[in-house]
Parts: structure tokens; sequence; C-alpha cells
């Protein structure tokens, strides 16, 4: 039987989760209730680790403990912050990817009707007293949306935009997909599709090849009315670039979920140009995928990813380290 140890500190909800998915086929240990020795003893020991955050909830000398284990599941979908070069060379590691999707699109489709109905601005100003009536409305009907990154958010987007008429330009790693779209590509498509977007998403993962993939060239590419939404992470934007851009050119918006400096890697919240002063953007504190019952739904993700594992069946969202290193 395999031994598989929870090393973050898991709900109630969510231990019982893993119990029921995971309990006919291997012990389950929550690091959280060990100390000493024993907690030792079980990481040298551990065949799979589920975690959140290794770097937060391991110490630097217990990384060197887990030569044993074969697989590194996450509960969270990106995997840019894990100390990779820390663990064992052999380790399988998998993301958590698609588990927040349905949440995640959503909170995209709410920002592109914000932003495009103007909603806030106009909030304000019948606050004051200021009834624009004979402003008009920015229809989503009948645009162009480009998806760069067309996993589980990606498709689930797309999904919700296509009942609104919206036509899906998709861009991946292998420029194929089941889904129905008007074009899919890659990444080397990156021009014709955002000179054509009248909407560009970004759910792509942050690796070595999208950090600064959107900088000041590629929103030169776009149109002067488009809108830029990045529920993703924030370094595969130019920070710079897009500040300037959208200082330049007030009919361009865009709608930000993931900020360059958050509490979460940094310990605060900050940033190094006044978006939030500008009246065309639009930001949320990373929090598109945090609803009811959304962590339990990445709990139950996760333990079907592992179940995979311990069955011999092909796992999901195994990352390759190359992306990364």
């Amino acid at each position: 039987m395999a031994n598989v140890l929870v090393t973050f500190q898991a709900e109630s909800e969510q231990r019982e989760t893993f119990i029921k998915a995971l309990g006919t086929a291997a012990r389950i240990v929550f690091l959280s209730e060990l100390t000493g020795e024993e907690r030792a003893r079980e990481l040298a020991s551990a065949d799979v680790l589920i975690s959140w955050s290794p770097r937060r909830e391991l110490q630097p000398e217990e990384f060197g403990l887990i030569a044993h284990a074969k697989m590194m599941q996450l509960l969270s979908a990106g995997v840019d912050s894990i100390p990779f070069s820390q663990l064992p060379p052999g380790l399988m590691i998998a993301s958590n990817a698609g588990a927040y999707a349905e949440p995640m699109a959503e909170h995209v489709l709410a920002m592109i009707l914000a932003v495009w109905k103007n909603l806030v601005d106009r909030h304000v100003k019948l606050r004051a007293g200021n009834f624009d009536q004979e402003n008009e409305n920015r229809m989503l009907r009948g645009s162009t949306c480009a998806i760069l990154g067309f996993g589980g958010i990606g498709k689930a987007t797309a999904r919700l935009l296509r009942c609104f008429g919206v036509k899906i330009l998709a861009v991946n790693t292998n420029g194929r997909t089941d889904e129905p779209v008007d074009f899919i590509g890659t990444l080397k498509d990156l021009e014709r599709v955002l000179r054509q977007a009248d909407v560009v998403i970004i759910t792509l993962p942050l690796t070595n090849s999208t950090r600064k993939l959107i900088g000041r060239e590629q929103l030169g590419w776009l149109k002067n009315d488009a809108i830029l939404v990045n529920v993703a992470r924030a370094d595969i934007v130019d920070e710079a670039a897009l500040y300037q851009k959208l200082k330049e050119n007030p009919q361009f918006s865009t709608a930000i979920d993931a900020w360059w400096i958050e509490p979460f890697r940094h310990g605060k919240f900050a940033t190094n140009y006044p978006f939030l002063e500008l009246p065309n953007v639009l930001g949320s504190p990373h929090n598109s995928g945090v609803a009811p019952g959304s962590f339990l739904r990445g709990t139950e993700h996760a333990a079907e990813n592992v179940k995979r594992f311990l069955n011999n069946e092909p796992v999901l969202g195994v990352v390759r380290r190359s992306d990364y290193a």
C-alpha cells in the first residue's frame, strides 16, 4: 500500500475527501499532525506528496528527506513558485490545472462585461447625480476573442463566450483542440490572433517561454479599443509596457486579477505604476478562482489525479521541469 503524505494544513472536509478517494489504495498521513522524528520518518517513506506550497510547508532541511517520493500533486494550478531545484530530479510533479476553471471563467466574463459596459464609472457618476443615459453600451455579441492558453480555464471561458456569439481564436501548445473554435494555433500565431482580437484573455502558465510574452510590441498589435484580461500570472505581461499603453491610449482597457507584487509571494500588495488610478483599468485581488466550494472541488480534482497515479493510469497536468528551470 502506497504512503500518501498531505503536507498542507487540510480542513476537515478536505481530509475526508482524500480518505474517501484514496483510503482503499493508500495509507494517508497529514504532516501537520506530526512533529520531530515522526515527521522526518513520514517524509522519508512517502510515495506521494500532496502539497499546496512546498516552500511554505517543508523546512529547507526536509527537502532532502523526500528522495523516496515518486509523485507530488499540487493543489494549485500554477507551479511557477515551486522550488524545483530542491526537489528530487525523478519526482513527477502534477499541477491542479483546470481545477478552478468554472469560477475563473465566470470572473473573466464579469470583468469583460463590467469594463465594456463601464459599470463602475457609471455607478460613481450616478451616485454623484450624473444621470448619463445617452452614453452607449458596448456589445459583446459579434466580437472576436483571443484566448491565450486553452486548457481548462480557457475552454470554460470559451463556452460562456460562445453563448454571446463571440468568435473564438485559441492558442495552446500543440495547435489542436476538440473544443469548437474559429481558429486554433500556437504561440507562433500570436501576432495573427492579437491583431484580430477585440478581447484578449490570458490563461497561460508562467514559464520560461511566456514570461513577458506580452510586451510593447505585442501590445502594439492590439486594436486601439481592445481589452486585455489577465487571470493567469502578472509576469506574462510587461508591467511598464502595459501601463504606458493604458496611459497613452484611453480607449484601450485592461482587467487584472493577477498582480506583479502580491501578498502570497511578496508579503504585500503593491504596484510599481499607479494602475488603479487609471479609468481604463479594472482590478480584482487575484480571487477569480475563489468561490463557494471551489477549494473542495480543487481537492477532489487533486485526489482523483493521485488515484490515477496509484492505478497506473495517465496523470493529468504533469509539469515539464525544463519549462521552469
